[in-house]
């Protein structure tokens, strides 16, 4: 199980800076990257504002369907393209390891936990001064704080893979999956999620090569691949949408074992629906890859417009369809952000989404594409 492609990373993973400037539009990237992690983040976005939506106005709406039915492999497959690039750089030395892998998220998530934090500043507070302000930001340093969960794993995900690098591959690879099947709920996200989510950064590293070549045997077989992707479908919501009557496990697909399974499968679906997408080209492909190329960007941002929309909606009372006030929250909490680092990318405040070079431990790098894998970039 080797776990070696020397290319680039997708934005939100990507060793060096975001939103880099690059020479060619496909200089070092796979396309179907791009486009699965574009999926893979509107898909957040849509979680967040659709389940909020949905509680600020009492109801629920169409979009409520669409989030339930990606829950068991949206997160799964974020870590599991994080997970294709760890072994660009897992053995190199830690200096460089931890500008890559460190540094870099440790920036974003200070960053983006001060700012996101600002904006609640009463609400964190309730009054208590800047005291509290300051135990609240002390606590996140060892408790991931709201959204950014997902960015403080990564660089947690990323230390424990290097240390574990010399276990056995079957051996590393049984172990996450022993975590995600064990019933642990400490209460703690950093515990608790890491254990439920470790598996697919973990499958992302051991099995990168086979991952690459599966999406080159969708475009090679796009109808065999279309015929799996609907089987996969009709599967996937015959157990998400069946329920169990536990209120702990409310349906099917959230089973111990099921959970795990429909992780995999699923994030394996968005690979191959990415690899399709990038084969047929067209602008909703050129729109999935624009939000997978900063999807970093996105991620940290979304949760103002979002709120701000929405609350906008329930008050003003102009849109009364739960689902489409959701569906237009959400557009808008994919779209601003990107506005937003279009507008600062040249100004001085591009630190909020490019990481300045005096928070860099060594110089950037800029490889090219591995030649194996040139045959598998969509001009």
């Amino acid at each position: 199980m080797s776990a070696r492609p020397s290319t680039e990373p997708a934005l939100s993973v990507r060793p060096d800076d975001p939103v880099r400037p690059r020479a060619a539009p496909e200089a070092g990237r796979l396309a179907w990257v791009d486009a699965a992690k574009g999926i893979c983040i509107i898909l957040v976005v849509m979680m967040h504002s659709t389940l909020g939506t949905g509680e600020a106005m009492g109801a629920e709406g169409f979009m409520h369907h669409v989030v339930e039915f990606a829950k068991p492999f949206r997160i799964p497959d974020f870590f599991l393209l994080s997970g294709l690039f760890l072994g660009r750089v897992v053995d190199r030395d830690w200096r460089l390891f931890a500008d890559r892998r460190i540094v870099h998220f440790t920036y974003f998530y200070l960053l983006w936990m001060v700012l996101q934090s600002a904006v609640k500043y009463g609400q964190i507070t309730d009054g208590a001064g800047p005291g509290a302000f300051l135990a609240h930001l002390a606590h996140g340093l060892i408790e991931p704080y709201s959204t950014l969960w997902f960015i403080y794993l990564l660089a947690v995900f990323s230390v424990a893979v290097k240390l574990l690098r010399r276990v056995p591959g079957p051996v590393l690879l049984i172990g996450a999956a022993l975590l995600q099947l064990a019933p642990i709920h400490t209460g703690s996200t950093l515990i608790d999620e890491f254990c439920e989510r470790f598996v697919y950064f973990v499958a992302g590293y051991l099995f990168a090569a086979r991952i690459f070549g599966l999406a080159d045997w969708v475009r090679a077989r796009s109808g065999l691949a279309l015929a799996a992707l609907a089987g996969w479908a009709l599967v996937e919501g015959a157990l998400v949408f069946t329920p169990t009557g536990l209120p702990s496990r409310p349906n099917l697909a959230s089973l111990p074992g099921v959970s795990l399974m429909l992780g995999a499968a699923g994030a394996l679906a968005i690979v191959a629906t990415a690899a399709l997408l990038t084969r047929a080209g067209g602008p909703v492909t050129a729109m999935l890859r624009a939000c997978g190329e900063r999807s970093i960007v996105i991620y940290l941002a979304f949760f103002l417009p979002m709120a701000a929309l929405r609350t906008a909606l329930v008050k003003s009372g102009i849109i009364e369809d739960v689902g489409l006030a959701s569906l237009l929250v959400t557009a808008t909490a994919v779209a601003v952000p990107l506005g937003i680092e279009r507008l600062v990318r040249h100004t001085p405040a591009r630190f909020l989404f490019r990481r300045p070079a005096a928070f860099h431990l060594v110089g950037e790098e800029r490889p090219g594409p591995a030649p194996h894998l040139a045959a598998a970039r969509t001009t």
